[in-house]
C-alpha cells in the first residue's frame, strides 16, 4: 500500500488528474514518472528544474503490500555517466524536494571525484517504529520497485539505511546492481570502513599542509596554522561519519586531539582531548555515547576539571577548536540569524580555523542556496573561516561504492537468476564462494583507499587555488565550479556511442510504404535500409519518401530505390565534437553510427540538443 505521508504529500501538489495520467500499473507496483519538461509538476513538489536536471523523477509505491511501501527516486544527472549513483534514505518525512538536494549533491560529488557515474538519490518514506522484520520487508519491496530502472541508479546506503539492507537489496536484484555490499558479496562495506569519514581526514591533513596560502586574501592576513600537536577538532554527531573520523584522525593526524564531540544525548568536551578509542568501542556497543560516557566515567569523578558535558548537543558548536567537522544528519548547521533553526547561530559559534563538512549540506533550492551564501559570507569572508563543502571531501563513500562497479564482478560470481529472491539459497550460494569474494572485496577496498587518497588532496589543492585566484569567490561556489568543471569535461570528451539510440531499420526487399510505417512508429527521422546479411546499405529519411510521394513513385516500390546510398555516418568512437562537424559540413540533421558496417544507433542534431550540456555548463563557469 501507499505510505500514508507519501499519499497525502502527492494529494498536496498533485491534481487527480495527474494522477489518472501518469500512473504506470506492473503488477502491485505503481509508478509515477516525471522529467525536466514537467516544470510546473516538478516545482509543485519542491523541485526546480535547472541547466543540470533533473532527468527523472519517480514516486513509486507497492499497493498490494500489507505493509507501507514506497518512496521517490531522483536521477538528477547523466552527464558524467551512466548510471546515476547514491544512497537511499529511509525516514518519515522525505519528499522529492529533500531526495532532489540530495541527488544534485551527488552530482557535484560524483563528478568532483572524476568518476564516471552520474548523481542520483532514492528515498523510502517509512516510520521510525518498524520492527527489524518489517524494516528488512520494506527495503525488500523497494528494491523491487527500483529494478525497474537498474541501468540509470545503483543504490547505497543513507540514514537509515545500512550495509545489511545492501544485501537484501542485491539479493532481490542481483550483485551488480547495488553498492556498498558486504565483505561476503566482494562489497566495500562503506559504513563499516568510514569510507565518507577518511575523507574528511584527508581533507583536513591536506588543508592544513597548503591552506598557508589564503594569507594573500585580507581575511586571513597574519593567518598562523599550528603544529599537528595543537591541532584541535570538534565533531558534531558522533556516528557512522563522526565516530570513524574520530578514529582515523588517529592514524592521519596522530599528535592532533579530538576535543569535542555530539550525538542526540549532548555533548562532550575536554581540551585535553577525548578517549577516542574509548568512544568509539561505546559508539559500536551502544550506539549513543556522550551521556552514558557522562554518567560512567566524569559523574564519578571530580578530578577532571577539563571535561564538560551538557544535554544539548547544539551547543557543541560554542566550544573553540581549530576544526569543527559537521558530521551530524543536519544540512544547516550554522546560519546568521535563527529563523531556518540552525545548529547554531554564526554569532555565537565559537572560534575556528577550518570546517570540513562531513554530513551533506549542498542545496540548489533557491531560499536554501541564498541562506548558505550569507552563512559564507559572515564566515568565510568576514570571519576568516575555511569551509571546506561536503562533497569535495566527503566523497569516500561513492568512491569506495563505486570501485564495485569499476571493479567488474566476475561472470562466476553473479547470483545466478533463478535464485534472485531467495535469501537461502543464495546465503549457500555466496558460501560456496566465500574464498573468491573476501579477495575482490580486498581488491575493492585498496583500490578504494588509493583512490580516495589521490582525488581528495587534488580536491583540497585546486579548492585553496581557485580561493586565492578570486577574492571574491565563496567557497560554495568555488567548489561548484571545480565539478563543473569535470562535467563540462566529461562532456566534451563523450563519445557518439555514449549518447547514440536505437535506429529503426528495414530490409532491403521492404517496401517505401514500409519504410514511412516504420519512420512515423518510431518518431525517428532517419531510417537503416538493411541487406540481408545485417550490413548497412543504405538510409532513408522523411525528406527521401516526400520527394518520393511528389515524383509519383508508388508506394509499393522497393524502399532501396529511394534510399541513399552514400552513407554519411560516425563511428562509435568518434567524439562529439567530430559528431557536429559532420552534421554541420554535410548539412544534415541525423546520421547513423556505424561499426564494420553494422548499424550500431543513430546520432542527430536533436539528440545533440537533448543530451548534451555543454554548452548550458560552459555558461556557468
Amino acid at each position: 500500500m501507499i505510505p500514508s505521508r507519501m499519499k497525502e504529500f502527492l494529494d498536496s501538489c498533485l491534481p487527480a488528474e495527474t494522477w489518472k495520467n501518469r500512473l504506470v500499473c506492473e503488477n502491485s507496483r505503481r509508478y509515477m514518472e516525471f522529467n525536466a519538461l514537467d516544470v510546473e509538476r516538478l516545482s509543485r513538489m519542491g523541485i526546480e528544474v535547472d541547466a543540470l536536471g533533473p532527468h527523472l523523477v519517480v514516486c513509486m509505491w507497492d499497493e498490494e503490500s500489507e505493509i507501507e511501501a514506497g518512496g521517490y527516486l531522483v536521477v538528477d544527472n547523466l552527464a558524467m555517466g551512466q548510471p546515476s549513483m547514491g544512497g537511499i534514505r529511509m525516514l518519515p518525512d522525505v519528499n522529492p524536494g529533500s531526495i532532489h538536494n540530495l541527488a544534485r549533491g551527488m552530482t557535484l560529488k560524483n563528478a568532483a571525484a572524476e568518476l564516471p557515474y552520474g548523481g542520483g538519490k532514492a528515498g523510502i518514506v517509512a516510520e521510525r517504529s518498524l520492527t527489524p522484520a518489517e524494516h528488512t520487508q520494506v527495503v525488500r519491496l523497494f528494491a523491487r520497485l527500483i529494478k525497474r530502472f537498474t541501468d540509470i541508479y545503483l543504490p547505497g546506503p543513507d540514514v537509515g539505511i545500512n550495509d545489511a539492507d545492501m544485501k537484501t537489496i542485491a539479493i532481490e536484484n542481483g550483485l551488480d546492481a547495488t553498492l556498498s555490499k558486504p565483505a561476503e558479496m566482494g562489497g566495500n562495506r562503506i559504513d563499516q570502513l568510514g569510507a565518507a569519514a577518511g575523507g574528511t581526514i584527508i581533507a583536513l591533513k591536506t588543508l592544513i599542509e597548503v591552506m598557508q596560502k589564503l594569507g594573500s586574501l585580507p581575511q586571513f592576513a597574519g593567518m598562523v596554522i599550528p603544529s599537528e600537536d595543537k591541532i584541535s577538532i570538534l565533531i558534531q554527531g558522533f556516528g557512522a561519519v563522526g565516530a570513524h573520523a574520530a578514529r582515523i584522525s588517529k592514524d592521519l593526524l596522530p599528535e592532533a586531539k579530538v576535543v569535542g564531540i555530539s550525538d542526540a544525548l549532548g555533548y562532550l568536551y575536554d581540551s585535553n582531548g577525548l578517549p577516542v578509542d574509548l568512544l568509539f568501542q561505546m559508539w559500536q556497543d551502544q550506539g549513543l555515547v556522550t551521556k552514558p560516557y557522562y554518567l560512567e566515567y566524569l559523574l564519578p569523578s571530580t578530578r577532571v576539571p577539563s571535561h564538560k558535558y551538557s544535554n544539548s548537543p547544539n551547543d557543541l558548536l560554542r566550544e573553540s577548536a581549530f576544526c569543527l567537522i559537521p558530521a551530524a544528519p543536519i544540512a544547516n548547521y550554522l546560519d546568521i540569524t535563527a529563523e531556518s533553526q540552525p545548529s547554531m547561530v554564526v554569532r555565537h559559534m565559537g572560534d575556528w580555523q577550518v570546517i570540513v563538512e562531513g554530513a551533506n549540506t549542498y542545496s540548489p533550492e533557491p531560499s536554501r542556496r541564498a541562506a548558505r551564501l550569507r552563512m559564507e559570507r559572515s564566515v568565510y569572508r568576514e570571519r576568516g573561516v575555511l569551509i571546506a563543502p561536503d562533497y569535495l571531501v566527503n566523497s569516500g563513500g561513492v568512491i569506495y561504492a563505486a570501485q564495485e562497479k569499476l571493479i567488474r564482478t566476475p561472470d562466476q560470481l553473479r547470483i545466478p537468476d533463478e535464485m534472485l529472491g531467495n535469501r537461502a539459497a543464495v546465503d549457500q550460494w555466496l558460501a560456496k564462494y566465500q574464498h573468491e569474494f573476501t579477495e575482490l572485496a580486498e581488491a575493492r577496498r585498496r583500490a578504494g583507499e588509493e583512490y580516495r587518497q589521490v582525488i581528495i588532496q587534488k580536491n583540497m589543492i585546486e579548492f585553496i587555488d581557485l580561493l586565492v585566484s578570486d577574492s571574491d569567490m565563496l567557497p560554495s561556489e568555488a567548489a561548484e565550479k571545480i565539478s563543473v568543471r569535470r562535467i563540462t569535461r566529461r562532456e566534451s570528451h563523450k563519445v557518439a556511442a555514449e549518447i547514440m539510440e536505437s535506429m529503426p531499420a528495414i530490409d532491403v526487399s521492404q517496401t517505401i510504404q514500409d519504410a514511412a510505417l516504420s519512420i512515423i512508429n518510431s518518431g525517428c527521422p532517419i531510417l537503416a535500409v538493411l541487406l540481408p546479411q545485417g550490413e548497412l546499405a543504405g538510409v532513408l529519411t522523411e525528406w527521401d519518401i516526400t520527394k518520393a510521394t511528389a515524383k509519383g513513385i508508388s508506394k509499393y516500390d522497393p524502399a532501396e530505390l529511394i534510399m541513399s546510398k552514400e552513407v554519411i555516418s560516425a563511428d562509435p568512437t568518434d567524439s562529439l565534437l567530430d559528431v557536429i562537424r559532420k552534421l554541420e559540413y554535410h548539412e544534415i540533421s541525423a546520421m547513423p553510427v556505424v561499426s564494420n558496417g553494422i548499424v550500431k544507433g543513430m546520432i542527430s542534431s536533436d539528440l545533440l540538443a537533448r543530451k548534451s550540456l555543454l554548452s548550458l555548463l560552459q555558461s556557468q563557469i
